[in-house]
């Protein structure tokens, strides 16, 4: 899992760039929401030979078909984020710096996979 901070009113797919950095595991597919449904996106995906499983917004004039039956899996990174936000301190940010911020949801997201990996 990668995480990164941009400001509250960046849209998603600015970030985009951010958290999918070279320097990551190649991914084979892109499951995201219609935030990161812009053309940038889909033509770095598809350079880099990744499947973009992302629904177009209303205002997409050229129609791109989505699998649904891979989109669903989406339900899953949104129950994970769920469950970080879980971490009164990751739902409401005390932290003041970015990096300690960050840092907790590295925590969090440890103590996550261990509960994971005992059950």
């Amino acid at each position: 899992m990668r995480s990164d901070i941009t400001p509250g009113q960046t849209s998603d797919y600015l970030g985009f760039d951010l958290v999918m950095d070279d320097n990551l595991p190649e991914p084979c597919i892109l499951l995201a929401d219609r935030g990161y449904d812009s053309d940038k996106v889909r033509k770095t995906m598809e350079a880099r030979s990744i499947l973009p499983v992302v629904p177009m917004r209303k205002s997409r004039r050229l129609r791109v078909a989505v699998d649904r039956r891979l989109y669903r899996l989406r339900n899953l990174v949104e129950r994970c984020f769920n469950k970080l936000k879980n971490a009164r301190r990751v739902a409401t940010r005390y932290d003041k710096t970015a990096e300690s911020f960050l840092g907790f949801i590295d925590i969090t997201s440890i103590r996550l996979w261990l509960r994971h990996l005992s059950t």
